[in-house]
């Protein structure tokens, strides 16, 4: 498995990994529900969608949209067990491991959190509303 600093420095290499963003909807609902709970859904998600080692929909199970942690999956390379064998050398065939499901988490949480989830964020939400600004794209158009 490798270090999450290791892949970390490849994603930005590659358009198809640079394309994601959260969308506007996707940070409503993590100033609503925090990242905790987006974390726990994330959980939820590998425990049930990447863990088994033969995953049904492989390649297909995590959508593109609908949630923040789907895109944070496809952004960091975290959303088939393809991609994991690729990106991570962690390999197909066999159900993930509980520190290969932690390792897939922390990815996750890893991406959102440089998009500016943090324990910050439900302020800097409340601050930007006062501002009409976005806490991650900046000062809106008036």
């Amino acid at each position: 498995m490798r270090a999450l600093e290791e892949v970390f420095d490849r994603p930005p290499q590659s358009a198809f990994r640079q394309r994601f963003r959260l969308a506007a909807a996707d940070r409503t609902y993590l100033r609503d529900k925090g990242l905790p709970t987006v974390l726990e859904h994330a959980r939820d998600f590998v425990k049930r969608r990447l863990a088994p080692a033969e995953p049904t929909k492989d390649g297909k199970q995590m959508p593109f949209r609908g949630h923040p942690v789907f895109t944070a999956q496809h952004a960091t390379a975290t959303c088939c067990r393809g991609c994991l064998a690729k990106w991570y050398a962690i390999p197909a065939g066999r159900a993930l491991t509980g520190s290969e499901q932690a390792h897939v988490i922390e990815a996750t949480a890893r991406w959102l959190r440089s998009k500016g989830v943090d324990g910050a964020w439900r302020d800097a939400f409340r601050n930007c509303a006062e501002t009409r600004s976005d806490p991650v794209e900046g000062p809106r158009a008036t």
